[in-house]
């Protein structure tokens, strides 16, 4: 995840989830609970990357804040998986680490759409 970011959201989570799918294609080499582990990261992040694409192209605002929520909760989930990972040791240190610092600045990103779509 070097070098500058995307200026676009969805431009940026699919630069994410392109480096969690290389990460987790080398991580599910190891078979039991860590392949398992790599296929709900691939999942969980494929998902909120294939989510925010989805609200680009909703027919209503509600239908907007929904692909949105479901991006959300997909990220946070990845964030989940990849503390886990290094948590467990599952992974070198220095290649997870870059993943969670982008997981977890992606996740406050969306957060903050949703503050916007959802005023208090």
């Amino acid at each position: 995840m070097a070098g500058p970011h995307p200026f676009d959201l969805r431009e940026r989570v699919f630069e994410f989830v392109c480096g969690v799918v290389r990460f987790c294609r080398e991580l599910s080499k190891e078979p039991g609970t860590v392949r398992q582990i790599a296929w709900q990261l691939a999942a969980s992040a494929s998902s909120a990357g294939a989510n925010l694409e989805e609200a680009k192209a909703a027919y209503s605002r509600r239908d907007f804040a929904a692909k949105n929520a479901i991006s959300l909760k997909e990220m946070r989930e990845s964030l989940y998986w990849l503390r886990l990972i290094l948590k467990c040791n599952l992974a070198r240190p220095e290649v997870v680490q870059p993943l969670l610092i982008e997981a977890n600045e992606l996740t406050a990103m969306l957060t903050a759409g949703m503050k916007r779509l959802h005023p208090v």
